[in-house]
């Protein structure tokens, strides 16, 4: 028995060692020993045998299934108005021009079933499609029983995922937390002075930096010459909690959100001891006119970190850009853009908060390969003259899709859990009206399709 027990302290002995001496400390001071790379390589390695060994199944077995593309609906990039134009030529002895016609009804009813058959709104909020199987039980399909080199290999995975890097990103994080905790709070008994703004920024790059590593998170910065500068804004595309640690793995931000209970709350109140984050009563989150107030004092100060702010409000599946809420632009102040493209192959970084809790959904990203994510910081925008909030959000918008290569839509994220707001539904109506009467009706629609 004694004998047993001494190979279990020299067994963990020799973990803490290899989580230490290997993993926290480079990660504390920035630099990496190259282990990730070398594994991201090698695993790029096995997952394209496996698509090839998956193609090569498919030919000697037709019953195996193919993935479906994104989307079931081929929809075409036109507006209204090209669209009724082509219903209308198409149908002799239609009217022309402004006037209306009733075959405009097959157009909407068109419509209409489309958005009830595979509407654009609901793809946003579902994990994306790949394109071939990345070797995960989740995302199977059953393609483990194509051949026994592949069952070995998907086994082997398994017990990689789970029984190596699994323990290992619990012990990371609950060591990044704790110092976190322990950090901010010695820090915030110091005076204010640049010496604690100093430790204070240390203490949260070395927590956020075991954490990313935690995760094997393989990040790829680029354009570091616009990284976001204190008394700024940092605008950002939202598809995970996770954006947060990503993020600040190269820079410290101040937070925004609500003040919460439990561990999360100690965190909270720990880092504030420290840092000026910005946390906010559940009631003083109502008060849009309060949350503006207090965000703007701290742009003002012109020491203090910048801001960090995803303004869907929501998460995204890593396809799209959704809805920019216009209230962090009228903030005032500059904007630094930051766009963020995971690498679905490795692990599905979207967190669908309907379906997981957040418990849940960190044990899923925890047993994925891994996280690999480019980061694109963008060059500062500044709001034109005579350039009002919700055009100035569409402008940042469309830069950071554009950017990270996602798609750019003008839906709102609320309706992942909310109804169409009666102002979208008379949007369109208005671009019809403008069409029958006549009218330049080019505007670019701000309709939202149902779920």
């Amino acid at each position: 028995m004694e004998d047993l027990w001494g190979v279990a302290v020299l067994l963990f002995q020799l973990w803490i060692s290899v989580v230490l001496g290997l993993i926290m400390l480079p990660a504390m001071f920035g630099f990496s020993l190259g282990v990730t790379g070398v594994y991201i390589k090698i695993l790029v390695q096995i997952l394209e045998w496996a698509t090839l060994r998956i193609q090569r199944g498919r030919k000697e077995q037709p019953s195996v299934p193919v993935p479906l593309p994104y989307g079931i609906i081929e929809r075409e990039g036109s507006s209204m108005e090209e669209e009724m134009g082509e219903l209308r030529r198409s149908r002799r002895g239609s009217l022309a021009g402004g006037e209306f016609c009733l075959s405009d009804v097959f157009y909407f009813y068109k419509k209409g079933v489309e958005c009830i058959v595979d509407d654009r709104v609901t793809q946003c909020f579902s994990s994306e499609e790949l394109a071939s199987w990345n070797l995960l039980t989740r995302t199977n399909q059953n393609f483990r029983y194509i051949s026994l080199r592949l069952t070995v290999i998907w086994g082997l995975g398994v017990f990689v995922r789970y029984c190596v890097l699994f323990p290992l990103r619990i012990t990371l994080a609950i060591i990044g937390l704790t110092w976190l905790v322990i950090g901010t709070t010695l820090v915030g008994f110091l005076p204010d002075s640049s010496v604690k703004n100093w430790l204070s920024e240390l203490v949260h790059l070395m927590c956020y930096r075991i954490c990313a590593r935690g995760l094997s998170a393989t990040i790829q910065y680029h354009n570091k010459e616009n990284r976001p500068q204190k008394g700024g804004i940092c605008v950002a595309n939202h598809t995970t909690p996770i954006d947060v640690v990503i993020l600040a793995n190269d820079g410290c931000y101040a937070m925004v959100g609500q003040v919460h209970r439990g561990l999360m709350g100690i965190i909270q109140r720990s880092m504030l001891r420290s840092c000026p984050h910005v946390w906010f009563e559940r009631s003083e989150m109502r008060d849009r006119q309060a949350v503006t107030s207090r965000l703007r004092d701290h742009v003002a100060a012109k020491n203090k970190l910048p801001i960090l702010i995803f303004p869907e409000g929501t998460c995204i599946n890593n396809t799209s850009v959704m809805m920019f809420n216009k209230g962090s632009f009228e903030i005032g102040g500059t904007i630094y853009p930051v766009a963020i493209k995971y690498d679905p192959r490795f692990g599905d970084a979207f967190w669908n908060s309907t379906k997981y809790n957040m418990v849940s959904y960190l044990l899923r990203m925890m047993s994925s390969w891994a996280i690999v994510v480019n980061v694109w910081y963008l060059p500062p925008m500044t709001r034109q003259n005579g350039e009002d909030a919700a055009h100035f959000a569409n402008r940042v918008k469309s830069a950071i899709a554009h950017q990270g290569g996602l798609l750019d839509l003008a839906w709102d994220g609320a309706l992942k859990r909310g109804k169409v707001k009666d102002s979208f539904k008379e949007e369109q109506q208005k671009m019809y009206s403008s069409m029958i009467v006549g009218q330049d009706g080019s505007s670019s629609p701000q309709g939202a399709e149902e779920e």
